[in-house]
């Protein structure tokens, strides 16, 4: 993952940084697709986006940001 698109989440986890409404940085909203990879790494591919996880994923993060409670990555 290029660098200046991670960041280090509360337990020091290099993980991917996400946009200001919990979506991954490389995503390129245009065209809905991963910016940085060809093929997109299979965790990506298997998290369906607007799918009943995707939704539930962000609808969790939100909740949490409005709450102030940190975001775990298991």
């Amino acid at each position: 993952m290029p660098p200046h698109l991670t960041c280090r989440d509360g337990q020091g986890w290099t993980i991917m940084a996400r946009d200001e409404e919990g979506w991954c940085v490389a995503i390129d909203a245009a065209h809905m697709r991963c910016s940085i990879y060809e093929a997109r790494p299979r965790v990506c591919r298997e998290f369906a986006m607007s799918g009943p996880c995707c939704r539930d994923a962000r609808a969790v993060y939100h909740e949490q940001r409005r709450l102030g409670i940190p975001l775990k990555i298991y």
